[in-house]
């Protein structure tokens, strides 16, 4: 390959200085209808008022997987299973403080009737209608990898 663009636009940018990695897991949680849950960060966290996907940080030792099942119980007071959770994509996006990787994964199978148990409100939304929706950064690139998936 003899194109040396990104080589060279690499050389004229400055390294910035390295920021902590943080590791979110996320899902997409798909109704019978095909619809999307959405969560609303509350008031008095950062972001507040935009919409994302849920889930929440892995800890020390544990999978994205294993915590997404942890993240679900205790924001939306739902069951399931590392089993039903199928990668979809990622986000991989530098905020000014740390740099976020987040798997995201599609999730058609759980117990329970989600409810908001930590503040957010909470929108069923069909894939096209996502963008509609104002997110964090970090979650914008994989509502139209959604729209086009679902």
């Amino acid at each position: 390959m003899t194109d040396s663009g990104c080589w060279e636009a690499a050389a004229r940018l400055a390294e910035p200085a390295p920021k902590p990695v943080v590791l979110v897991a996320a899902a997409a949680l798909i109704d019978p209808d095909g619809r999307v849950l959405l969560a609303q960060r509350p008031e008095g966290k950062a972001m507040a008022g935009l919409w994302e996907f849920p889930g929440g940080k892995v800890h020390e030792g544990e999978t994205p997987e294993a915590a997404l099942v942890r993240e679900l119980k205790e924001e939306l007071g739902i069951d399931t299973r590392q089993s039903c959770l199928a990668p979809v994509a990622f986000a991989s996006h530098g905020y000014e403080s740390f740099h976020l990787l987040m798997p995201l994964f599609a999730c058609r199978v759980w117990q329970g009737d989600p409810q908001p148990l930590e503040g957010q409100t909470l929108a069923w939304v069909r894939p096209a209608r996502l963008a509609d929706y104002p997110m964090p950064p970090a979650d914008i690139p994989l509502v139209a990898l959604l729209r086009d998936l679902l």
